[in-house]
C-alpha cells in the first residue's frame, strides 16, 4: 500500500451537529473530525501552517466545536499532502490559491479535470527536464571523482595550468571534467 494513502490512526472527535448539546449522540449526523494539531502531526506540517492554508482558502474546517476549535475531517489530511506535493514540485501558495479557485469556479467536472490535467503535465515536462539535468550532474560528479581518486598524492596542478606538474596521468587540462578544470579556470 501506498505510504502516502494510508491511513493514518489519529484521535478523533465526533462532530456536533448544529444545535447539539455536547454529550448527546445522534448517529446519523457524526463523523470522526480532527483538531488541528492532530492534523498538524498527521501531515508533518505545523499548526501555523494549517492556519495559513486556512486563511488562503486552501483548507476548510468542516466544523467548530462548542469551544471554538476547529474541527476537520479525516479527508483533510489528504488536502495538506496535496499541498505539500504541490510546493514540492515548486508551486507556490499562491498558484496552488488559484488552482483551487478554477476547480471552485470550473462549470463542470470535466473542465475541471481538464485544467487540472494541463498543470501536471506541465509540471511533469520542467519534473522531466531537472530529472535530465541531475542525471547529467551526476555523471558529471562519477566521472569528476574517478579522475580525481586517479590521482596520488605526488599529484599537484601547476600554477595557471590545471594539469598535473608531477603526473603523468593528467598532462592535459582538457582532458579533466569541467567540475575539475573548472576549479583552475581562472
Amino acid at each position: 500500500m501506498n505510504p502516502e494513502r494510508q491511513r493514518t490512526s489519529l484521535p478523533v472527535l465526533q462532530a456536533e451537529p448544529p444545535g447539539a448539546v455536547v454529550g448527546s449522540s445522534d448517529a446519523e449526523g457524526e463523523g470522526e473530525l480532527l483538531l488541528v494539531g492532530d492534523l498538524a502531526r498527521a501531515t508533518g506540517r505545523t499548526v501555523r501552517a494549517i492556519h495559513l492554508y486556512e486563511d488562503l482558502g486552501l483548507l476548510k474546517p468542516q466544523n467548530r466545536s462548542k469551544g471554538r476549535y476547529r474541527q476537520f475531517s479525516p479527508d483533510s489530511v489528504l488536502r495538506v499532502r496535496w499541498i505539500g506535493k504541490l510546493q514540492s514540485l515548486g508551486l507556490s501558495l499562491s498558484e496552488i490559491q488559484e488552482i483551487v479557485r478554477g476547480q471552485e469556479d470550473s462549470g463542470s467536472a470535466v473542465f475541471a479535470a481538464a485544467r487540472l490535467r494541463d498543470i501536471y503535465r506541465q509540471k511533469l515536462e520542467q519534473t522531466r527536464r531537472k530529472v535530465r539535468e541531475l542525471r547529467q550532474l551526476e555523471a558529471e560528479l562519477q566521472a569528476s571523482l574517478q579522475y580525481l581518486e586517479s590521482c596520488d598524492s605526488t599529484c599537484a596542478p601547476s600554477e595557471g595550468t590545471g594539469s598535473c606538474s608531477n603526473c603523468a596521468r593528467h598532462t592535459e587540462p582538457s582532458e579533466a571534467p569541467e567540475l575539475v578544470a573548472g576549479v583552475h579556470a581562472p
